[in-house]
């Protein structure tokens, strides 16, 4: 049987803590910034845990991670 590829686009947007968690981005950051508070913007500075939900689905993306 054939390596399972990993999706390009999972690749670029989760990574693998040591603990087994899966780190992402915050969304709602890139533009649009002008209307948004201060205190918004800061909240969504950083990275956050991928929601337990969707963790099967993000690790069927990323096979060998």
């Amino acid at each position: 049987m054939p390596k399972m590829k990993t999706k390009s686009s999972a690749k670029k947007r989760f990574s693998i803590r040591a603990g087994g968690s899966i780190k992402r981005g915050q969304a709602f950051k890139r533009h649009i910034l002008t209307k948004k508070t201060t205190k918004v913007k800061r909240h969504l500075r950083g990275s956050v845990e991928v929601n337990a939900r969707d963790t099967a689905s993000v690790r069927a993306m990323m096979p060998y991670a």
